[in-house]
């Protein structure tokens, strides 16, 4: 029994494995064994402590710092991600696990403790002249635009430098984030060549201290992102995923349907320190996955559900899969702020899921797990340690009292201190490595797509690209800003096909956001930004490229097409709330107030009007989501017949949208099709 149940346990990490490799780029690494793997290792741990102790404690002017950490990130990014995907190369010609050998010929084989030589000149043409510019930045910066002037006798010197430093970054974008970002990147840097001088495009994107590589992306990745990518690594080792799953089986395993539950509960919670869509989908997937097939769901709503929770982790706060850093710095609000106005759209978010899981158990008659069979309430007691450092990150965010990376590296601590209290999953000294070499080898995804992502806004700063999209969209829709959001909608769901959530983001704002806040369109910039963020992150889950979904039809062996769209569905929430958001910003929380003006009311009483405001909104939304849920399951207290559904959905949709008038009529109507269905429910039993 035992031996059989190890094998289930190998058998689902084959699985694992295999699903990563396939849909996910950042599991497509080099095959190291023996000393060049401990060596590998260390490096990627030794970068994340550098990492943390540039954050905390570095002095170093920006230009000096940034060049370090991108010269870093080539280096261990070529040792880590062959030039194409594939398996290992078995045979007799492969060296012992404790040899290392280059490559002499163009072989693109992936061999074990081989490394080709041009992936050695590519990683030193690209870290070189990083490391160039961060010991000459002084003098650079003095020279400024010069340094690629025709006249300057460095000239071809300095133009060699920084062509060898881009072309390498894209290089290893293709081959750890993807292809469909860098074609956007490729795009955009043919017309800035083909409009501008030459000299100035290479000075925007590679020698300025503002625009470029060296912009927002790259600088709040290599300040704030990077230690909070080290401090999920950490997390993740202290046995909190289980926590979560057996939490979320604690709480709604024994409901109808309730394995969907919990994939939607523990993918939340998980999912909210993840940086990755198609991860989270397998990591948690692999566990519940199976559990609702067993339980009568099919392989493609299973599927689809896991997808779909795990994709809204990004939107989850208070981490949002590291965006919310971004987003602070472009809104030019504080983090707390951005944390804040979050809750109430992924909140709709997981409730649409839920509920929907919810009515087709119901439809399809399906149970729950014996309670028997789930760990009780109690058991979790002793665990709640696990909770300490989320929680003291929260509370020392949210005070200010410290900085964001202070904060993180304190929660690190008490991670590991929570790692080591915990038996059943002790941290020890070789789960420390792994997660340093983890969060190491997460950094440098996330920071090579942001690189691309200043590549992007150093085009479009450059060329002055972006006032001519706003005039494009704005002369297509005619000035209406519900064409306007449904055009930046469809480019945002575009370009964020299977780029990660930071870069995604970035590329957004840099392209999209500016054009719904155009005085023609006239969305306020939270909104705009909120708005191209959701639409960018659903892209993980729309059809024709839904990564995320695609890896959880492979976990549920089901037409990945099917599963996509299932996923769509489900997440229905995040194609909704972002246009009510768009022209009704009360729904994160902007421009509130009071539903009953008082004359000279004190600002205590505003207070607490404000609050109700903010409840009668917060309940409402949730009434609609549930409206739409339910017509597009089209199951209430029996079937929904077409017409029934077509009300339920105008119902929802009224009460989504905050305003006296629109609840009322949203009440009404759903009010009416609840009680028909509950009396003809209750007349066919």
């Amino acid at each position: 029994m035992q031996d059989e149940e190890i094998r289930t346990q190998q058998d689902i990490a084959q699985d694992v494995d295999a699903v990563m490799k396939k849909y996910d780029r950042e599991s497509n690494t080099r095959v190291w064994e023996g000393v060049p793997k401990q060596a590998v290792r260390l490096l990627s741990a030794a970068f994340s402590l550098y990492c943390i102790w540039v954050t905390l404690f570095s002095t170093a002017m920006p230009e000096v710092r940034l060049n370090i950490f991108l010269a870093l990130i080539l280096i261990l990014g070529y040792l880590n991600y062959p030039v194409k995907r594939g398996g290992v190369v078995k045979g007799e010609s492969l060296p012992s696990s404790d040899s290392f050998t280059i490559s002499l010929g163009l072989s693109t084989e992936n061999r074990i403790n081989n490394i080709p030589w041009f992936d050695i000149l590519l990683m030193l043409a690209g870290a070189v002249p990083f490391i160039y510019f961060a010991w000459n930045a002084e003098s650079i910066i003095k020279v400024a635009l010069k340094i690629t002037s025709p006249k300057n006798p460095n000239y071809a010197v300095n133009m060699a430098m920084a062509l060898m430093a881009i072309f390498s970054l894209m290089e290893l974008c293709r081959r750890c984030v993807g292809i469909p970002i860098l074609c956007v990147v490729g795009v955009l840097l043919f017309y800035a060549l083909s409009t501008v001088r030459f000299g100035k495009v290479i000075y925007d994107l590679y020698y300025s201290t503002g625009d470029g590589l060296r912009s927002t992306p790259i600088e709040v990745c290599a300040k704030y992102i990077v230690v909070f990518i080290i401090f999920g690594a950490f997390l993740e080792r202290t046995g909190i995923s289980a926590f979560f799953i057996n939490l979320a089986n604690a709480l709604a395993g024994a409901s109808a349907g309730g394995p969907a539950k919990v994939a939607v509960i523990s993918s939340a919670l998980c999912g909210m320190v993840s940086g990755s869509s198609v991860g989270n989908t397998v990591t948690t997937g692999s566990i519940t996955i199976p559990m609702m097939k067993r339980t009568g769901y099919k392989p493609e709503f299973a599927g689809a559900v896991e997808a779909a929770a795990s994709t809204g982790g990004q939107i989850m706060p208070p981490i949002m899969g590291a965006a919310a850093f971004l987003m602070a710095e472009y809104m030019g609000i504080p983090y707390t702020q951005v944390a804040l106005k979050a809750i109430l759209p992924a909140v709709l978010y997981f409730a649409g899921i839920y509920i929907a899981v919810h009515l087709e158990a119901k439809k399809l008659g399906l149970k729950g797990i014996p309670r028997e069979e789930l760990p009780r309430f109690i058991t979790f007691i002793p665990k709640l340690y696990l909770l300490l450092p989320l929680i003291v990150l929260v509370v020392m965010v949210s005070t200010n009292m410290y900085t964001m990376q202070f904060s993180a590296a304190v929660a690190i601590g008490i991670a590991i201190l929570a790692g080591l209290i915990n038996k059943d999953d002790r941290i020890t000294f070789t789960k420390f490595i792994d997660a340093l070499e983890a969060g190491g080898k997460g950094t440098v995804t996330v920071a090579v797509a942001c690189a691309m992502a200043g590549l992007v806004a150093g085009c479009i700063t450059s060329t002055g690209l972006a006032s001519e999209l706003i005039s494009m969209v704005v002369n297509i829709s005619g000035g209406h800003a519900f064409i306007a959001l449904i055009l930046t909608m469809i480019c945002c769901i575009i370009l964020g096909m299977g780029v990660p959530t930071t870069a995604n983001y970035c590329i957004m704002a840099a392209t999209c956001a500016p054009i719904l806040m155009a005085p023609a369109i006239g969305i306020p910039k939270i909104c705009a930004h909120f708005f191209v963020f959701y639409f960018g992150i659903v892209a993980d889950i729309t059809p024709p490229v839904a990564l995320a979904a695609y890896a959880g039809s492979a976990i549920a062996k089901a037409p990945p097409m099917r599963t996509a769209f299932n996923a769509t569905r489900l997440a229905i929430a995040a194609f909704i709330v972002p246009y009510i958001f768009a022209f009704t910003p009360a729904m994160l929380f902007e421009n509130l107030a009071p539903i009953f003006q008082i004359v000279n009311a004190g600002p205590v009483l505003n207070n607490i009007l404000i609050c109700l405001e903010v409840a009668v909104i917060c309940i409402t939304a949730l009434l609609g989501i549930f409206g739409v849920a339910a017509a597009l399951n089209g199951y209430l207290f029996k079937d929904l017949n077409i017409i029934f559904r077509v009300i339920m959905a105008a119902g929802g949709l009224c009460m989504m949208i905050p305003g006296s008038l629109t609840d009322i009529i949203g009440l009404v109507l759903m009010g009416a099709v609840c009680a028909l269905q509950y009396l003809g429910a209750r007349a066919k039993a």
